[in-house]
């Protein structure tokens, strides 16, 4: 070897005296170096830093039963907590490149579903004890056998689902859809803009950013979606200081006193592990507790696996290196964001974007963790992005999850038809739980007139039993005089 190469080999590797971090991490074994693994972890940051903005907007927009929000300031500071501890615990006890937050989609059932039904804390304590289950389930290995119980076709339907869910809540908080009361006496339900048209400044950003967003992805530049919230929240900015604004909503775009601010611990530890019980029955909470483990499930298994295979560490036998371990601090990662009141944290599909970069082990996430740990102070700059600017990327996150309909088989109507009624159904009843019990009650019975119920894992029909039981409550509750 020569000089100059070895010292090239030097500057990427850093000094010998990190050989024991090299060895713990096995960078040199996987094929990487620290500079790959610091720019993959620069890259993931920036990839999935969005979520410091959405997930204050789509908890922070939403009512509990008795009309309480949660604080924006303290919601921003709880993501970050969480993003940044986990992440360096999937570092170091996973030793892969996969960063962790809380989950899109998830946060939405939190927000939409659950919150209306009970309070913040229960709310967050069914987080924990869905993440406490899915640690229970990891550790009993009875994770797989649920997994193999729903068909794959179906899981992938509930990812479209919730993702035209996600953009149709986008349109209504920018404004850009907006409901029609009954008292109008109007033949649809809905509308564009609140006049039937697109009127005022703050609707000019949102399209703006609408546009930015996806032209950014046309283009696959990383971290198109950060890019766009920043963009168009300048562009907010500038619009507000210039143009006479009535309102821009729940937020405002105003530059803060102060850029840098101690965080707000505030949410720690609001949660009711079991309050929930009493506020909507038993029956209601084992639905509501299955369509959050469903959807984490599923969610991180893919998210494990795609990024593994990206990043070449796959066994011989297709199967991830530890996968026991990660998928345990998967399921603490929940319990964590319901505990911080932050909805459940989960692995991120963005953690692509740093194995692009060339990271191959956990040491990444020491990076990505760290820069999470940085915008704990950076919560005064975070909370001026208006949902104008916030809700394109809901939009584009719609998307990204819509394009998990080509796997679906529409020639079979056995996999085709409860597969639309998912789908179709969560976003037109405001529901991710309505979707996914119309979808499984529609598998059982397309398998049963088929003659093909055997077919049926026993998981699923029991599953469909309850949520035959959650869509006919009323009836049943009047039948027994309740």
């Amino acid at each position: 070897m020569s000089e100059a190469q070895k010292t090239a080999r030097a500057q990427d590797t850093g000094p010998s005296t990190v050989t024991g971090v090299d060895r713990f991490f096995r960078i040199t074994e996987r094929g990487s170096t620290f500079g790959r693994e610091i720019r993959g972890g620069f890259a993931t940051f920036f990839t999935m830093a969005y979520i410091l903005v959405l997930n204050p907007l789509i908890l922070g927009s939403a009512k509990d039963k008795s009309g309480e929000q949660l604080d924006p300031v303290q919601l921003t500071t709880a993501t970050a907590l969480v993003a940044a501890v986990m992440t360096i615990v999937m570092g170091v006890g996973g030793n892969l490149p996969l960063a962790l937050a809380a989950g899109l989609g998830l946060n939405a059932i939190v927000a939409f579903q659950l919150a209306p039904l009970m309070s913040w804390d229960d709310a967050m304590g069914l987080i924990v004890l869905e993440g406490l289950l899915i640690c229970v389930l990891v550790v009993t290995g009875l994770r797989e056998a649920v997994m193999h119980a729903i068909p794959q076709q179906l899981k992938q339907a509930i990812s479209v689902g919730i993702g035209l869910f996600i953009a149709l809540i986008g349109f209504v908080d920018a404004g850009f859809v907006t409901r029609i009361p009954d008292a109008a006496n109007t033949t649809v339900p809905v509308q564009l803009g609140s006049t039937g048209t697109l009127a005022g400044w703050p609707m000019l950003v949102f399209c703006a950013g609408v546009l930015l967003t996806i032209a950014l992805l046309a283009r696959k530049v990383r971290g198109a979606i950060l890019i766009s919230i920043v963009t168009t929240t300048v562009v907010a900015l500038v619009v507000n200081a210039l143009a006479d604004v009535k309102t821009w909503g729940l937020t405002t775009p105003e530059w803060p006193g102060q850029v840098v601010d101690a965080p707000d611990f505030g949410l720690l530890g609001q949660f009711s592990l079991f309050g929930a019980f009493g506020q909507v029955g038993v029956v209601t909470v084992v639905l509501l507790v299955f369509t959050l483990i469903l959807s984490d499930f599923f969610d991180t298994m893919g998210t494990v696996v795609g990024v593994s295979a990206e990043a070449g560490l796959l066994d011989e036998d297709g199967k991830v290196p530890g996968l026991g371990g990660v998928l345990l601090i998967d399921g603490a990662a929940a319990v964590a964001g319901g505990a911080a009141s932050a909805s459940s944290a989960t692995s991120y599909i963005e953690s692509a974007a740093g194995v692009g970069e060339g990271a191959r082990t956990g040491f990444a996430n020491l990076v990505t963790g760290s820069l999470f740990g940085l915008a704990l102070f950076l919560t005064p700059l975070l909370t001026i992005v208006p949902l104008q600017a916030a809700a394109p990327a809901l939009v584009a996150v719609g998307f990204l999850m819509m394009t998990q309909v080509r796997h679906i088989d529409w020639e079979r109507y056995e996999i085709a038809i409860p597969a639309f009624l998912t789908i179709a159904v969560m976003p037109f009843t405001y529901s991710i739980t309505n979707g996914i019990g119309a979808g499984f009650l529609a598998y059982v019975l397309v398998k049963t007139v088929l003659g093909r119920a055997k077919e049926v894992h026993w998981l699923l029909w029991g599953t469909s039993a309850l949520f035959l039981v959650y869509f006919a409550i009323d009836p049943i509750e009047q039948l027994l005089g309740v």
